[in-house]
This record gives structure tokens, sequence and C-alpha cells, in this order.
């Protein structure tokens, strides 16, 4: 089974470093970054998958039903 859930990318200032934040909504405290948009939403892949499996062994729920669209 597949999830799809939707990430919020954000500019982050350069006095926290720049580059982009990728946040996912649907999975509390669930990020990453990059030096670019690009980079942030493909380091967050793994995130999501990191945190999707850390949930499963704390026997938290996880969402069947993520936000749909990309933002």
């Amino acid at each position: 089974m597949t999830l799809e859930y939707s990430v919020r990318i954000e500019r982050l200032a350069e006095s926290d470093g720049g580059g982009d934040l990728a946040t996912v909504p649907d999975l509390p405290e669930c990020m990453s970054d990059g030096e670019t948009p690009e980079e942030a939403l493909e380091n967050v892949q793994e995130a999501i998958i990191s945190w999707i499996e850390t949930a499963k062994e704390w026997k938290m729920e996880v969402s069947k039903h993520p936000q749909a669209s990309a933002r």
C-alpha cells in the first residue's frame, strides 16, 4: 500500500542557516531540510518512512487518509 502525504516547503531565513524546510502536516514533527526545495522534498521522503516505522514500533496510529494535495 502506498500513502501520499502533503508536504509544505518553506524558505528558511539566512539567520536560521538558509535553505528550505519540508514539513508533513499529517505527521507531527516529521520534517527535513535541504539547500533547495527539491532537496528538502527528497530528504523528507526518508523522514516520512522513518516516522511511520517508529510510529508502528511505538504502536501509534498512522493516518490511512492523509491529505491528498501537495502544497
